[in-house]
């Protein structure tokens, strides 16, 4: 996404400030569900950039209020890249690799709304839907 003027700078840090207000305030998050995006060198070598611009398109389209994403450094999985962590209230957080930007719909779809697991991407914990692997 290239932002063209001044005017469109404005509209975006304006449909983003509630997510930042909520960053700075230190506001609980109770009920908030965060995505964690690597954003490290090798993160942003294997295409995380795209998979972060993909993931909050999808999140505004889907007008999901109760998710946060959060660039963060590197997650550790360097050769799984990129990779997302998916901490949501009530649940150990999840880490799933290779995450490309053509994934993000699906791990949007099976994994926040519907609440279940990208299992073939799934890293951490080392598990699938019919138990441990």
């Amino acid at each position: 996404m290239a932002i063209k003027s001044l005017e469109e700078l404005r509209k975006l840090r304006a449909s983003l400030q509630d997510s930042v207000d909520l960053r700075e305030k230190g506001e609980s998050t109770s009920g908030i569900t965060e995505v964690l995006i690597g954003m490290g060198t090798c993160g942003i070598a294997a295409g995380a950039r795209d998979t972060f611009n993909e993931l909050l398109t999808i999140i505004e389209e889907q007008k999901l209020s109760k998710v946060k994403v959060i660039s963060v450094g590197c997650l550790g999985q360097c050769s799984l890249e990129p990779t997302v962590q998916v901490n949501m209230p009530g649940r150990e957080p999840l880490i799933y690799g290779k995450i490309t930007e053509n994934r993000v719909k699906e791990l949007v779809e099976k994994v926040i709304i519907k609440q279940g697991y990208l299992d073939e991407n799934l890293l951490i914990p080392s598990f699938t839907k019919d138990g441990v692997k």
